[in-house]
């Protein structure tokens, strides 16, 4: 059976909420994170933490690149280029 965390919290009178320490925990939450909240057919809010800049540079961080000269033709050198080669090569 999943592990649920409920907790209550009050709305204040500016509409703001505090998230309990074991939910931000949970999530793994700091200082500055931006949030998600969606509210579903069934009026329930879904709170999802979105990726920081740093979540996205250690996704792309092991994607291969290499920079590639293209002359006003065209054209390229495949051998100083081969991972773009081998891509355009593709079926």
């Amino acid at each position: 059976m999943e592990k649920v965390l409920t907790k209550t919290v009050k709305l204040s009178s500016k509409g703001q909420l505090v998230l309990p320490m074991a939910l931000r925990r949970n999530l793994n939450l700091r200082d500055g994170d931006e949030l998600s909240l969606e509210l579903n057919d069934s009026n329930e809010i879904i709170l999802r933490k979105l990726p920081s800049a740093l979540d996205w540079s250690n996704l792309i961080a092991d994607i291969p690149n290499e920079v590639v000269d293209v002359d006003t033709e065209g054209n390229y050198d495949p051998k100083k280029a081969p991972r773009f080669y081998e891509w355009m090569m593709e079926d």
